[in-house]
């Protein structure tokens, strides 16, 4: 049995996780990363504070996982994790899609769109505005 840890408890309820899994059906993006990854640390530095902020952010919380640990409670990859960092989009606990390698801030932004935009309901507010006649 795991003793109580007040701090994973807080982590785990800021993110939006249970102490049991992740939230009901809603969508999260896992991060897999591992000490001593360079582009965990790139990643680290020029998105993760910006992420919770944004649309994306919003709609997939974000939550932290070790290479060496395996999946968080309540989460199943479809397969074996091998890079870090590894982007895993899940819902209902289960795996829907994954973006391996971290590619650099221009392109982390309309992959992880795209990533959502194929494999859930979200849809990027492209900033146009709809005129009706």
């Amino acid at each position: 049995m795991r003793a109580f840890n007040p701090l994973a408890f807080a982590t785990a309820f800021l993110l939006g996780v249970s102490s049991a899994g992740i939230a009901a059906s809603d969508p999260n993006l896992v991060i897999v990363d591992q000490p001593g990854c360079v582009y965990c640390e790139r990643w680290d530095a020029e998105i993760a504070p910006a992420y919770p902020k944004t649309a994306e952010g919003q709609y997939a919380p974000l939550i932290r996982a070790d290479l060496r640990e395996g999946p968080p409670d309540g989460i199943t990859y479809a397969r074996r994790v091998v890079f870090t960092p590894t982007f895993i989009l899940v819902e209902d606990g289960q795996e829907l899609a994954r973006l391996e390698g971290y590619p650099g801030e221009d392109f982390f932004w309309p992959l992880l769109t795209k990533l959502l935009s194929d494999h859930t309901d979200y849809t990027a507010d492209t900033g146009a505005e709809t005129v009706q006649n």
